[in-house]
């Protein structure tokens, strides 16, 4: 799996945390005799938010393959270094887990490893928290024509093979919530969307450059007119008029006995 710089970890990160169910939080704090692990945690901010809102003792684990992201892991979390494409066959990872939980992860996986990732969560008895899956939804304010063009070859893009496998890209919330419930959990889910406000200036530049390289790496030939489209974009963000909403899902499972 290809790693995300610790710079635009910050960045989106209080993004991350204004869009986040707190419902979902309070759904799955309950049975903490054990370890709580955090899958692709990068410097943790997926912990940040849940320490404050789950009841303690809390014993996390956090899981990813940078070490210059786990460098920056908060002091009493416990880093573990792996590839995360190898840790749904690796079930001592699991064992004894209270919470099994990610940020910003579960669009990017396969369907192979998702559902040995809820089965490894199943036999652990482990509750599950995965927030902000990508959805699929894209909406810029003011309108562009070729706004749903771009939409439709970014949730393409999004389908590629990010490490893991094809990945699920937008149905990945639907297929979590339809994989836990066949396995024996209680689940919930939410919207968590991403509403950027014109003063998000960097967050949005950086979304619509990316959006633009996605597009354009799934079809080359309108490469040109998708770079017209993010110099309209840019524009809008400059001129402090741009508003962007990103739809997310979060998905909780309560493990039944």
């Amino acid at each position: 799996m290809s790693g995300f710089s610790a710079d635009w970890l910050a960045l989106r990160e209080p993004a991350d945390v204004a869009a986040r169910s707190a419902d979902l939080a309070a759904f799955v704090s309950r049975r903490f005799e054990g370890r709580l692990v955090d899958l692709g945690g990068g410097t943790g901010a997926n912990i940040r938010y849940l320490a404050a809102k789950l009841p303690s003792p809390q014993h996390w684990t956090l899981v990813d393959d940078d070490p210059a992201l786990l460098a920056r892991v908060p002091a009493f979390v416990t880093r573990h270094r792996a590839d995360l494409t190898d840790v749904v066959d690796a079930g001592e990872l699991f064992d004894g887990c209270s919470l099994v939980t990610a940020s910003a992860l579960l669009d990017l996986v396969s369907d192979t490893w998702l559902a040995k990732l809820v089965l490894r969560c199943r036999a652990a008895g482990a509750n599950v928290l995965f927030a902000l899956i990508y959805d699929g939804r894209l909406v810029c304010s003011p309108e562009d024509p070729d706004d749903e063009d771009i939409r439709r070859l970014v949730n393409e893009h999004q389908k590629t093979d990010k490490g893991f496998g094809p990945a699920l890209g937008s149905a990945a919330g639907a297929r979590t919530a339809a994989l836990l419930s066949a396995t024996g959990y209680v689940v919930k889910q939410e919207t968590s969307d991403w509403k950027l406000l014109p003063s998000a200036r960097e967050l949005q530049r950086e979304l619509v450059n990316g959006w633009a390289a996605a597009a354009a790496a799934i079809a080359p030939p309108r490469t040109s007119a998708i770079e017209s489209w993010r110099v309209r974009r840019i524009g809008h963000i400059d001129a402090g008029r741009s508003r962007i909403v990103v739809g997310h899902v979060d998905v909780a499972g309560i493990c039944r006995a």
